[in-house]
């Protein structure tokens, strides 16, 4: 297993959240600081209803903008086949990612889809993908269990994988949407997913107070998971119902992984983010209300 972890930092997570709008200008400022610091890997756009997620309604003009270098894989969400199409369109997206929950309730609720619904549309992504030669990821939101009292056990989430790899999927991320799991949980599950799709790029986005994010990381990478989502500053919130349902949970801080990761000699692939990201931030507070 190799030490090396592959770091998604995930800008778009941490954007869409928030009620203040960020203007296009200071996305694209905001993006580059990250390629500049080194991230190849970032969740940086959505393509979804601007009633949703007002936020991300600039995404073309943010990537057009951009204009990334080939190096940086820049992921895209995407809910249906609509926002594929606007993804592939931008000539810059390279991964589409899309959510699919083991949760009917937080499907319901975030994305207007029924289980059933959700895999069909998956399907058209995915064909969509294949001819536009762009990679997909799949998120299993809700993959650490539910506030809402839906089914849950790991033999769901195992379950739940093996639809997605029959279906052709290579990434599975494994989305604690709510900040529910312990370390423990999270050592039990990704153990039990990586031990029988090792073969797979399993990945964690796991939602965490600031203060037991180390130990979250450490379960994650312990349990043989190398590729992990982070967020700068511990923002984040996923669509309308995740803005809500994760208010009082923070994403995990990058800094803290990259801190964590350095003191057991692991090599996160990237180097720590340099002051200038903190002085973006800093111009956000008047836009976008962050404390």
């Amino acid at each position: 297993m190799p030490e090396s972890v592959k770091l998604i930092e995930c800008p778009r997570d941490a954007w869409q959240g928030l009620e203040g709008h960020i203007p296009a200008d200071l996305k694209v400022d905001y993006l580059k600081a990250l390629i500049s610091a080194g991230f190849k890997h970032i969740d940086a756009v959505s393509f979804v209803s601007p009633k949703a997620v007002p936020q991300m309604t600039d995404s073309e003009a943010v990537l057009q903008e951009l204009d990334p270098p080939d190096d940086v894989e820049i992921i895209g969400i995407v809910v249906n086949e609509k926002g594929a199409q606007r993804a592939i369109n931008t000539h810059a997206v390279s991964t589409l990612g899309f959510p699919y929950s083991l949760s009917p309730t937080f499907l319901r609720n975030n994305q207007r889809q029924t289980p059933e619904e959700s895999l069909d549309e998956l399907e058209k992504i995915l064909n969509k993908a294949d001819d536009a030669g762009l990679e997909m990821v799949v998120y299993i939101s809700m993959a650490f269990g539910n506030p809402y009292g839906d089914e849950w056990s790991i033999e769901e989430v195992l379950g739940a994988v093996d639809l997605l790899e029959s279906s052709g999927i290579k990434m599975i991320s494994l989305a604690d949407t709510v900040g529910l799991a312990t370390a423990a949980q999270i050592r039990e599950l990704v153990s039990a997913v990586i031990e029988k799709y090792g073969y797979l790029e399993i990945g964690a986005h796991l939602h965490s107070r600031p203060d037991v994010a180390g130990e979250k990381v450490l379960a994650a990478y312990e349990a043989g998971c190398r590729r992990v989502d982070s967020a700068i500053g511990g923002l984040g919130a996923e669509t309308t119902q995740c803005a809500t349902s994760a208010a009082q949970t923070a994403r995990w801080i990058s800094e803290s992984i990259n801190r964590n990761w350095r003191a057991l000699h692991f090599f996160a692939r990237c180097r720590l983010v340099p002051r200038g990201l903190t002085c973006h931030r800093s111009q956000y507070r008047g836009v976008m209300g962050a404390g």
